[in-house]
């Protein structure tokens, strides 16, 4: 595993550019590219948005870590650009915080996953309950996942996962130089 830190030149052509929504169509875009780069050794991707679909995100994450175990011989850098926010960070928390980088004044935003759901209770009672208990199962699992990208997220830093369970309800914005000082990512650009 390759952790030497890179030089900016090594950012110059990034394989791989996104920006926008983090949603079906980037996905789209993200496999394809992933898809023309693969005799490259060096895999930089770059991305820029205000959030979007945390599944997604974790889609495009898996796509990366299984590209990583599959080629060890190839590297897979992040290179975050003006705004990660959200799930943004979801999918940066799937490089190793040694393939993390950041232009200056980037910001990172971390927050809690957010649910709109209304229950509607009627009929019968036991079908009652087990409305009620299938929606605390989809929040419980959804806590679960959201925990483990937290605890990716903070692996390597000088961040504990505690903190950023008290942080994250009230969304936590950090800037580039600041994520660098936590060591949330290798370097800022």
């Amino acid at each position: 595993m390759n952790t030497t830190p890179l030089p900016p030149s090594a950012f110059k052509d990034p394989a791989i550019l996104l920006s926008g929504s983090v949603d079906a169509d980037m996905y789209r875009t993200f496999r394809q590219q992933l898809d023309q780069s693969s005799e490259r050794d060096l895999v930089v991707v770059e991305l820029s948005t205000l959030g979007g679909d945390p599944e997604v995100a974790r889609m495009m994450g898996e796509d990366i870590r299984f590209h990583g175990e599959v080629s060890p011989e190839r590297r897979f850098v992040f290179l975050g650009k003006a705004v990660i926010y959200s799930a943004g960070t979801t999918f940066m928390s799937f490089f190793a915080q040694h393939n993390r980088y950041l232009t200056r004044g980037t910001r990172l935003m971390i927050h809690e996953r957010k649910l709109a759901k209304d229950l509607r209770l009627d009929g019968p009672l036991t079908q009652c309950v087990a409305s009620v208990k299938a929606a605390l199962n989809e929040i419980e699992c959804s806590i679960e996942m959201q925990n483990e990208g937290f605890s990716s997220l903070v692996r390597g830093s000088r961040v504990t996962l505690d903190e950023v369970l008290e942080r994250a309800p009230s969304n936590w914005y950090i800037e580039a130089e600041e994520a660098r000082a936590l060591e949330l990512i290798a370097a800022v650009l």
